[in-house]
């Protein structure tokens, strides 16, 4: 089959891509490449916006099966500019769910769920509470009468592939990286529930549903954990490291535990990574020194982002908005 996968440069794409090229199907990547300077991976590349659909017309008439990992993603990255988020994460979607009619994998978030007790299923009251958490939930709804699944990712973690960038702005990733470079992690209040999955056990579910006939919404996470229980498994990982709980406000409102029982029982999902050898190999990867500066913005969606989405105002008086086009 042909599988094209749009955005597919980025962190989950490069585990995914890695998993396709020991597969029989035919594999090809659509990304504008907003974080990376170059593409190495040795699979058919088109260097695309998902705004310019002339441009992507042509892929999507190629393929048999779209994996859709387009968009601006975090809550802090798609504050920046909600015109650009709608037009990435919402508007470009709705054209490729109108112009294709072949399977489509879609990536969305437990972020949907918001800030909600209990444990957290497919059926469970939804409250996004940020503009990307909606953009997210917009396009399960703009999927739900096609032949596509809607994944509802944990927080991700680990490391992808030999090229992709490592993101330091996830939970697991972040504090590890503090631990590491520092020795001290400082935890925001420490009580809120986030479900964590592995980069890997990501890419693996989509590599395993391609040619499945599942439609519908699905869970995916490994372990429920909450912030402080993830900053004592570093410690325990990492001994020399101090945690120091803060009180003070911070604006991150979400809590939530979930479910993956559904995508176990239909999918046969089984997460294979744990948060602790997640740990290890960030861990690894610093003390090693393949990562010579982990406080560059290109590892955090937002701060790298920022400088590029924010409106300024120019020496005649403009307000002016940087755009990714």
């Amino acid at each position: 089959m042909n599988i094209l996968l749009v955005g597919g440069a980025g962190y989950l794409g490069g585990a995914l891509t890695d998993l396709l090229q020991e597969t029989p199907h035919a594999v090809r990547v659509y990304d504008r490449l907003l974080y990376e300077e170059s593409y190495r991976k040795n699979v058919p590349f088109v260097l695309g916006d998902v705004r310019d659909t002339a441009t992507l017309q042509p892929h999507l008439d190629w393929a048999d099966v779209v994996v859709w990992l387009a968009a601006l993603v975090g809550d802090g990255a798609c504050a920046l500019n909600e015109a650009l988020t709608l037009e990435v994460n919402r508007d470009a979607l709705q054209y490729a769910a109108d112009h294709f009619d072949g399977r489509m994998l879609f990536l969305s978030s437990c972020s949907v769920y918001g800030a909600m007790d209990g444990l957290l299923h497919e059926a469970s009251a939804l409250h996004p509470l940020s503009l990307y958490a909606r953009t997210k939930l917009w396009g399960e709804e703009m999927l739900a009468k096609k032949n596509a699944i809607s994944f509802r990712l944990g927080t991700l973690y680990g490391l992808s592939d030999r090229f992709a960038r490592v993101r330091f702005d996830l939970v697991v990733n972040t504090l590890v990286m503090r631990a590491v470079l520092h020795k001290n992690i400082e935890v925001f209040g420490g009580a809120q529930f986030r479900p964590h999955l592995h980069v890997f056990d990501a890419a693996r579910v989509l590599v395993n549903q391609l040619e499945s006939s599942a439609k519908g919404v699905f869970n995916l996470h490994g372990e429920n954990l909450t912030v402080m229980e993830v900053a004592n498994k570093v410690k325990r990982r990492l001994p020399e490291t101090h945690v120091e709980v803060t009180t003070a406000p911070f604006e991150d409102l979400r809590n939530y535990s979930v479910t993956s029982e559904k995508a176990a029982r239909e999918l046969g999902f089984c997460p294979k990574r744990t948060v602790d050898e997640g740990i290890d190999e960030i861990a690894a990867l610093l003390q090693e020194g393949r990562v010579t500066d982990s406080f560059l913005s290109r590892y955090s969606n937002y701060l790298y982002l920022k400088p590029l989405l924010q409106s300024y105002t120019s020496p005649l008086g403009e307000v002016l908005t940087s755009s990714t086009s």
